[in-house]
């Protein structure tokens, strides 16, 4: 029951992704991650002995300790990773907002010297003597 729960899992996960994906409400860098983990998931399910070679292999005493262990080491990587994302946006839009600044002054000056152009060619003391 628990292989077929697993497996029902991965299933799940990976049609999850590739909705999100098709809807766009998922960007492809991530979605790389969490099919990976969705394969991972599917694989231990059809074949739960890697699990126990790996829990021996690494040293822990049961696997539900192990997947603990990599689910936590995951959780940090993700929030690491989306971390530097936000930080990495903040700044774009730092780096845009004084751009914006930056162009509406320049828009502003050129209003200013069109509407000082304007008041000069409708202006009728500059107009010939008759």
């Amino acid at each position: 029951m628990m292989v077929f729960g697993a497996i029902l899992l991965a299933i799940a996960l990976v049609v999850a992704v590739v909705t999100m994906l098709l809807r766009r409400q998922l960007r492809e860098k991530y979605a790389v991650l969490w099919l990976i983990i969705g394969a991972a998931v599917l694989v231990l399910g059809i074949f739960p002995q890697l699990l126990m070679w790996a829990t021996v292999s690494l040293g822990f005493q049961l696997p539900a300790n192990l997947l603990f262990t990599l689910a936590i080491l995951l959780l940090l990587g993700v929030a690491l990773h989306l971390s530097w994302e936000q930080s990495q946006a903040e700044e774009e839009i730092r780096r845009l907002a004084e751009e914006v600044a930056v162009l509406r002054e320049s828009v502003e000056r050129i209003e200013a010297a069109f509407d000082a152009v304007s008041a000069d060619d409708s202006d009728p003391s500059d107009g010939p003597d008759r």
